[in-house]
């Protein structure tokens, strides 16, 4: 069964994720990404599906236009877990390919 992060491991982990925040109300992350249009933008989340789909893990998002929302959480955890965070370095790289 996949564990929930203790409270110290949640905090180091967020503190090492740039721009990714606590959902208020949910044991969750988020971060919104912006790109230069809705090709980008579609190219950003197709990439990020393909990680996703292998890793079995997928995030909860919202697409208008050049504007990506994410957010994490592991549902068979009832929350935060190491695949989330893991998740959220992996969407990074892929952000920064994008740029």
């Amino acid at each position: 069964m996949i564990e929930k992060l203790s409270p110290a491991h949640r905090a180091d982990a967020l503190a090492s994720l740039s721009g990714w925040t606590q959902v208020h109300g949910r044991d969750a992350i988020s971060k919104t990404f912006r790109f230069a249009d809705f090709s980008e933008a579609w190219g950003f989340m197709s990439r990020v599906a393909l990680v996703a789909e292998r890793d079995g893990h997928h995030p909860e998002w919202f697409n208008v236009y050049n504007r990506v929302e994410i957010t994490l959480t592991t549902h068979d955890a009832d929350g935060l877990s190491q695949r989330d965070i893991d998740l959220a370095r992996a969407i990074e790289v892929i952000a920064g390919d994008a740029a």
